[in-house]
């Protein structure tokens, strides 16, 4: 039985945990200084901002709490940690600097947590930190994100087919259990679509998200005059739910249409109700059907047919 994916919550909560450790969150004294966690993620960002920050900013930048920031506002200014000025975009605010005292607690704090990341990385090689770099990035990439960016709809473009071929293996063996042989005849698939592309009559459309492949959908030449195939409709997981099988469709059919076919057959299977729905919805009949056992388990094959 194949494992399921991890939980997200799970994983990253998990993280969490041994990050804070590794890098001594959790200590009294936050890297050797009487500054906690917060506060010294307050005196970072004052350092970061030689004319100064005011109150609002600094709480936009760190999400901290109002009243929560006051008293550490306080707490550095009684310490002569801060310095404060009437802020000159804002007569009714103040600007927040770092005092000398301030300037040199923070350099000893910034050595500190770059010497307790240098330690943590010291047992990786070039190739590693080069991985581990990459990862990071794209994690606070990915968090960071404003918005979900909307799906596109494109042509096929190098190493598309090759992804076709691995999801149609890992999603169809997980979920219905298929055997290999779901990747055999997808790759045939692809590769008599590459080696007979029609550009006037054929086209391969990939979903994709913020750069993610979500899914694909081919529509090629039949057997018969005037006839199309819709074939390799394929969502990944995280495109359910999403209406993307009915836009791939529809934008399969509009094609065909455009380009003068007079109608448009499919071959799915029973066990895909998904993907029937689709069908029908869009105005799909099912003309035939028979069983076989070509991708596995014993199943139920289906023909449907659109006329245009």
């Amino acid at each position: 039985m194949t494992p399921s994916p991890p939980d997200p919550v799970a994983a990253i909560r998990g993280f969490n945990r041994f990050y804070t450790r590794r890098i001594g969150v959790l200590e009294e004294a936050y890297l050797g200084t009487p500054l906690s966690v917060a506060e010294g993620r307050v005196l970072y960002e004052i350092a970061q901002a030689p004319d100064g920050l005011t109150p609002k900013a600094i709480r936009g930048i760190t999400g901290l709490d109002a009243g929560y920031l006051s008293r550490i506002l306080k707490r550095f200014e009684r310490e002569e940690l801060t310095a404060r000025a009437p802020s000159p975009e804002d007569g009714r605010s103040i600007t927040i600097t770092l005092a000398p005292k301030g300037a040199e607690t923070f350099a000893g704090l910034n050595a500190a947590s770059d010497e307790v990341v240098a330690r943590m990385i010291a047992g990786l090689d070039g190739p590693q930190r080069e991985r581990l770099t990459r990862a990071v990035t794209e994690i606070q990439g990915l968090l960071e994100a404003p918005a979900t960016p909307d799906v596109i709809l494109r042509p096929h473009r190098p190493g598309d087919m090759g992804w076709i071929i691995a999801q149609h293996g890992e999603v169809y063996t997980r979920e219905y259990g298929w055997d290999s042989r779901i990747e055999s005849l997808t790759a045939r698939v692809c590769a008599d679509f590459l080696d007979n592309f029609d550009p006037a009559l054929e086209r391969c459309w990939i979903a994709e998200r913020g750069g993610e492949r979500l899914g694909s959908i081919f529509l090629v030449k039949g057997e018969a005059p005037g006839q199309a195939k819709l074939r390799l409709l394929m969502l990944t997981p995280a495109a359910r739910g999403l209406g993307l099988g009915k836009r791939l469709v529809a934008e399969c059919v509009a094609f065909a249409r455009a380009a003068g076919y007079r109608e448009v057959v499919l071959w799915t299977h029973a066990v895909l109700t998904a993907a029937r729905g689709i069908y029908a919805a869009a105005g799909f009949e099912l003309i035939e059907t028979w069983t076989h056992a070509d991708l596995g388990p014993e199943q139920v094959s289906e023909t449907w047919r659109l006329t245009l």
